[in-house]
């Protein structure tokens, strides 16, 4: 199957409320409509995860995350710009998502992917997608397709085809949380 077909049935089920498979800038991940708090809701699901326990958004583009924190601060942006690994940052004043993916204080955490297929397939989509690791909540993360374990496989609505023959290393991403004042904590390296 071709990336641009595999992108478009993974988009549809996506419009549809479904919850899909899919090969990100770092590991696998389990992904839905991050406005959709059905959608979020079963990915806690599958993943047995408490939903006390946020979940991270991907998104194709600077302005794309705009709309889902108010006031970004300039510190962030300069962070975005010097990481060299992918970056998932922790912010607060968290808008326009599903309400069971916001944390209790209103932070939300957000990664732009410059991956080539969650690059586009967010670019393609339109909104902020779901991104968490494709495996049950304390078990490990699943770097390849190989990976995943039936039982993820079975619990989703669209596996995408894109990267499933690839057997190479992936790590989780680094997790930076920054606050409204400017304050920098470094959650994982």
């Amino acid at each position: 199957m071709k990336q641009e077909d595999d992108i478009r049935n993974a988009v549809e089920v996506l419009r549809k409320g479904g919850v899909i498979l899919y090969p990100t800038d770092t590991v696998w991940g389990i992904g839905c409509d991050a406005t959709n708090a059905e959608a979020v809701k079963r990915v806690y699901e599958i993943k047995r995860r408490d939903d006390s326990k946020a979940l991270i958004c991907l998104v194709d583009s600077d302005a794309r995350l705009q709309r889902y924190v108010r006031n970004v601060p300039d510190v962030a942006w300069q962070l975005i710009d010097a990481v060299v690994k992918p970056t998932t940052i922790i912010l607060d004043n968290a808008v326009n998502l599903a309400p069971n993916l916001i944390a209790d204080d209103g932070s939300i955490g957000i990664r732009i992917t410059k991956e080539p297929f969650s690059h586009e397939l967010c670019y393609r989509f339109q909104k902020a997608l779901v991104s968490t690791s494709a495996n049950i909540s304390g078990e490990p993360a699943a770097q390849n397709y190989g990976d995943i374990s039936e039982e993820i496989l079975n619990a989703v609505d669209y596996v995408c085809y894109s990267r499933r023959q690839e057997h190479k290393p992936h790590t989780p991403s680094s997790i930076i949380k920054l606050t409204a004042d400017g304050e920098v904590t470094v959650i994982r390296k």
